[in-house]
């Protein structure tokens, strides 16, 4: 797996709740911060109080070998109770010019619910790049190494979801 090739993952989970309960805790943008262990606290920016397509929210991230840092996400897609996308991007110049740029971005998120039964499937997904990360610049570092540096930043990512699928699910269907 190469970085220009685009890597993604995703994971899902059946909730035992409606999508209405489901929906109200992946569109507030500071649940995941409880819940991953690389994101710490976020916020909306410019006055935005939830989920607008064009809204921007900050994150502050940390993580043992990259340290900490500081992201501007872009709502970038809000279909009522269906789908809430953003992308990620290095507003500081973390990883190379600084840029607000949607289409520049670090990284696609994205939740996507659908009614299964009585409950919710929710799907979480991520896309890297196609800007520069915290991966890109591993991957400069060590050439020879990038399929190993990009799989290990999959598997991270992985486990980070389920750690946040497990939290929203427990929240929804009321074990804390």
């Amino acid at each position: 797996m190469r970085f220009a090739d685009g890597p993604s993952v995703h994971c899902e989970v059946h909730v035992e709740a409606g999508v209405p309960r489901v929906w109200g805790l992946v569109t507030d943008i500071r649940l995941p911060a409880l819940l991953s262990p690389e994101l710490q606290r976020v916020a909306w920016l410019d006055g935005a109080d939830g989920p607008l397509v064009g809204a921007c929210f900050e994150g502050y991230n940390s993580h043992q070998q990259l340290g900490e840092w500081r992201t501007v996400s872009h709502v970038v897609e809000l279909d009522e109770q269906r789908v809430f996308a953003w992308v990620v991007t290095d507003a500081d110049g973390r990883y190379g010019e600084p840029t607000s740029d949607p289409a520049n971005s670090m990284a696609s998120w994205c939740y996507e619910l659908e009614a299964e039964g009585d409950g919710t499937r929710l799907r979480q997904s991520a896309l890297m790049g196609p800007g520069r990360s915290g991966v890109t610049l591993a991957v400069e570092r060590r050439p020879d190494r990038e399929e190993e540096i990009v799989t290990f930043r999959m598997k991270e990512l992985r486990a980070g979801m389920k750690a946040t699928l497990r939290g929203i699910k427990a929240l929804a269907e009321g074990r804390s």
